[in-house]
């Protein structure tokens, strides 16, 4: 923490295949990025960390895949607050009867919920049009990036100078080649628009990842296809190799467990 008291707080409520939600707040605002938990539930692991879902200033969207939006509409219709979404996204919502109070953007535009500004920026993945974001207040700099095929050079320039980088490390390759997915998905999840795995992002911590991270938090691990100490023991010998273990701490978001709340 600095001094002054708190500027940004960050907490992963869920990262994996089943559900995925990130909570960040300030002083001022508080936003959720996705809603792939049941109502319920987002409302208990934010009861944990003392947040009610009633606070909540916006919920941010970044891709229609049901472990991102599976309680986005019943969440949306208790609390009645914005919805952050892309145009091209928000038709492919099932809101029902229920009308939303939608504020569109287009992917790479730069907006503000509160005293956060967010940067949206396009990511490869097998959605409609998904997105990843960077949230900046007050000097402070979170990067939230996950479910894409592999790191372009837009979104590399987008985390640059972020704090705390949270980013997908979704498979072990061999794990991948010999688990139980059908070789269509098994095709899907290792292409150009599937997911990172491990060795991509030991390439990127190794070569490229920004000397401002402190914090690197690595999510979104397939259930089937990884393991956290795997994921750990990768990408801590990656830090060492770019002489970075005294200065970025590594945490791995486990599936089904909601962080600890990281505090800037």
């Amino acid at each position: 923490m600095r001094s002054g008291g708190v500027i940004v707080q960050v907490c992963v409520l869920a990262s994996s295949s089943s559900g995925n939600s990130t909570f960040i707040r300030t002083d001022r605002t508080r936003i959720l990025v996705d809603a792939g938990l049941s109502k319920r539930d987002v409302v208990a692991r934010l009861a944990v960390i003392g947040e009610t879902a009633e606070n909540l200033d916006a919920i941010l969207v970044t891709h229609e895949h049901s472990d991102h939006v599976s309680g986005l509409v019943s969440l949306a219709k208790q609390l009645d607050i914005p919805i952050y979404i892309t145009r091209l996204t928000a038709p492919a919502i099932p809101w029902g009867e229920y009308t939303p109070k939608l504020d569109c953007f287009q992917a790479g535009t730069t907006f503000q919920i509160g005293d956060i500004d967010v940067d949206s920026f396009t990511v490869p993945h097998d959605a409609i049009d998904p997105v990843g974001f960077c949230f900046r207040s007050q000097g402070i700099k979170i990067g939230v990036v996950t479910d894409l095929g592999y790191l372009t050079e837009s979104i590399k320039f987008h985390l640059r100078g972020t704090d705390l980088l949270l980013l997908e490390s979704n498979h072990d390759l061999e794990m991948l080649r010999t688990g139980p997915y059908p070789w269509s998905v098994r095709q899907r999840v290792m292409g150009r628009k599937g997911h990172l795995s491990n060795d991509m992002v030991s390439d990127f911590i190794r070569r490229e990842m920004d000397t401002t991270v402190t914090t690197l938090l690595l999510a979104h691990l397939s259930e089937h296809n990884n393991h956290p100490p795997r994921v750990e023991f990768l990408a801590s010998e990656a830090l060492s190799k770019a002489k970075r273990s005294l200065f970025t701490r590594l945490v791995v978001a486990e599936p089904k467990k909601q962080t600890e709340v990281f505090t800037y």
